[in-house]
């Protein structure tokens, strides 16, 4: 049995608020690792201390006064990929609404944030390819730019997405520019040379400009953009181009935010997009384009992933917005709780969206590129049956949806105590947030296998309790005081 948690880590507890419409009365809703609980209605918190009727117990407190708040939600969300569009788009015409209306509107997960692959990446058919390939040929005038089949399906899918839900934010990342605009040449093939050929920096940048505008005029426009997905990762397997940090700075401050500018466009750069061992690298490039650079992006693969260096970079940059990109999900390598945890992590330290990679694949986890280095075990949060034409959440769908379904856009998170994790993997982690209508989201991960009596305390001197199940995600629905 576990005793009571006292101890003072000073851990930020997230009390989101609801979907549709007021709360008025204390809810809550579970998703477990069995599967038995999916977004399911469960046992609400009660007023008071309550009666934990035998089970271990659990504190949590939150500051729910306005000392205690801390950044504000975007959203949630996951990676549109090529994967994505061609296995959605082989669904029958209203299966394929069902689950559109499913991810994003407030009657389902209520995704208000999604990621999309500029042109070519790992979880894209053969051949890779970018929007102004030329037959390998230089291309100065940018006169052969073209979304192509697959960019074009893709701009239409997102235009779709974003009419269900008015207020989606949407980041671009590009896995490699045009190989004609590298030092080797290639999209892929090789890591020699895997660079920028700085002879074609401004088409570089108007490259981006040219895909914005392309994408806008099909409904679908681009609020962010990061220039170069995973920097640090040059690999000959699959589309990548290594950036020095200080070569980003350069490119964002000196291209890219100009002619972004020049063309009208209010697309946000965001800075990164890689993992959180290298927290010089963002710092790096905040300080040569603070003028330009809107959010800085994170990953989740650093060996022993911490972050906390969010927090250390908040405390450096404190107005500067932070999210978490991407990380994975698989059905060979991630735990039933791996969503819930680069959700939880990434909020308790000042993030303000995450997103997961990716949002679907088949039941072969693809389509992706062929050949070494394409992920080959990444599972979507949905998976298509392409020759039955249905589809299946997966658990980390669930894990996902206990708080994009319930924590808002305009929430803000509170800080908190009493999350913490013991060195065997077992503990409780939480977060909360204020809602825009005075409600609070309160979002509770057990990895105990038995059930917990949880009772919060908050600032304002209001006190909750009541069960959480064991190997799941509860999420408390608090009426407004």
């Amino acid at each position: 049995m576990h005793l009571p948690l006292t101890a003072s880590l000073l851990v930020p507890v997230a009390l989101a608020g609801t979907l549709q419409g007021r709360v008025t009365s204390p809810q809550a809703y579970a998703s477990s690792a069995d599967g038995t609980l999916k977004l399911s209605s469960y046992n609400a918190p009660v007023r008071g201390t309550g009666s934990p009727n035998g089970a271990s117990t659990w504190r949590l407190s939150i500051d729910d006064t306005a000392a205690g708040h801390k950044q504000t939600i975007d959203g949630f969300g996951a990676a549109v990929t090529d994967a994505t569009v061609a296995v959605f788009n082989k669904l029958p015409a209203a299966k394929l609404t069902e689950l559109l209306n499913n991810l994003m509107t407030p009657a389902g997960a209520n995704f208000a944030m999604l990621r999309h692959t500029i042109a070519s990446s790992d979880l894209s058919a053969d051949p890779s390819y970018s929007y102004d390939d030329n037959g390998g040929k230089v291309d100065t005038t940018l006169s052969s730019f073209n979304l192509g089949d697959r960019g074009t399906t893709m701009a239409r899918l997102l235009a779709r997405m974003k009419q269900l839900q008015p207020s989606l934010t949407i980041l671009g990342s590009p896995w490699s520019p045009p190989g004609w605009m590298k030092l080797n040449g290639v999209i892929q093939g090789t890591t020699t040379n895997n660079n920028l050929n700085h002879a074609y920096v401004s088409q570089f940048a108007q490259y981006f400009v040219k895909y914005i505008k392309a994408y806008a005029s099909l409904g679908a426009p681009i609020d962010a953009i990061t220039i170069q997905n995973e920097p640090l990762n040059s690999q000959a397997g699959m589309p990548t181009m290594y950036v020095y940090a200080d070569e980003s700075g350069s490119l964002i401050q000196q291209n890219i935010g100009p002619a972004l500018k020049s063309a009208g466009l209010s697309t946000g750069v965001w800075a990164y997009d890689h993992n959180t061992d290298v927290p010089s690298y963002p710092q790096t490039v905040l300080n040569a384009a603070s003028s330009y650079v809107t959010g800085i992006a994170w990953h989740c693969y650093a060996t022993n992933n911490d972050w906390s260096v969010l927090s250390s970079f908040h405390a450096s940059n404190p107005g500067v917005k932070q999210y978490m990109t991407e990380c994975w999900t698989s059905s060979t390598s991630t735990p039933w709780s791996q969503a819930a945890d680069f959700t939880m992590g990434p909020l308790q330290n000042w993030a303000s969206g995450v997103m997961a990679w990716g949002l679907g694949t088949d039941n072969s986890d693809g389509p992706h590129l062929s050949g070494n280095g394409p992920c080959d075990s990444c599972r979507g949060l949905v998976t298509v049956d392409v020759n039955a034409g249905t589809y299946q959440f997966q658990v980390d769908y669930y894990m996902m949806a206990q708080f994009s379904k319930f924590i808002p856009k305009g929430a803000i998170v509170l800080s908190g105590s009493g999350s913490y994790t013991y060195g065997d993997g077992t503990g409780i982690q939480s977060v909360a947030t204020t809602n825009p209508d005075g409600s609070k989201t309160v979002v509770i991960e057990s990895k105990f296998g038995n059930d917990v009596y949880v009772t919060l305390t908050t600032t304002s001197g209001q006190t909750w309790s009541g069960l959480v199940k064991g190997n799941a995600v509860v999420t408390w629905l608090l009426p407004s005081a």
